[in-house]
């Protein structure tokens, strides 16, 4: 989407956030409404972008990020993210079924969910997230990454919203 238009109405470049997550992970659930009130506040100056950090403690979690990688590809991927977070227990529960339920529920195509799953069709980009994530110190969920600053919220989330604003604003200040 390259057009001539006059460039002072360009947007600038969102801010991005990258959130390494989990989605069998409760601390991740937890991090759900900092994360809520993070895209309310900012709306499309911040991209938040879902990066998988599957556990191997968590036996669904794999299966998880593909079925969210899933989910992005047919435009549906944080209303996905949120009803499986929200629902941890189901998943520990019901596994890759629950997986594809949701998918149901949003109104997805639950069978190209079920699909995806089997022939593995997003492992590489899960993959390449985990080991990234590996590669700049991540070693637990959820890590946030704004600005070059990594917030680990794995052991507390608390003012980890406040200081992700910090930055946010800083950074968009400087676009200005």
């Amino acid at each position: 989407m390259n057009d001539s238009s006059d460039s002072s109405t360009a947007r600038p470049a969102p801010v991005v956030l990258d959130v390494w997550c989990e989605l069998q992970c409760t601390d991740c659930r937890g991090a759900l409404a900092d994360l809520s009130a993070l895209r309310a506040r900012y709306g499309d100056r911040l991209e938040l972008r879902l990066r998988h950090f599957p556990l191997e403690k968590h036996k669904h979690a794999f299966a998880a990020a593909q079925a969210a990688e899933e989910a992005a590809e047919q435009g549906g991927a944080w209303p996905y993210i949120e009803a499986v977070l929200g629902r941890v227990e189901e998943l520990d529960r019901k596994g890759e079924a629950f997986l594809i339920e949701v998918a149901r529920e949003l109104g997805l195509d639950a069978e190209e969910f079920d699909t995806a799953l089997i022939d593995g069709r997003h492992i590489l980009i899960v993959d390449a997230d985990q080991a990234e994530g590996k590669a700049i110190g991540v070693t637990g969920t959820p890590t946030y990454v704004i600005g070059g600053e990594r917030l680990d919220g794995g052991k507390s989330q608390e003012g980890l919203r406040e200081r992700i604003e910090e930055i946010a604003d800083r950074l968009l200040a400087e676009q200005a």
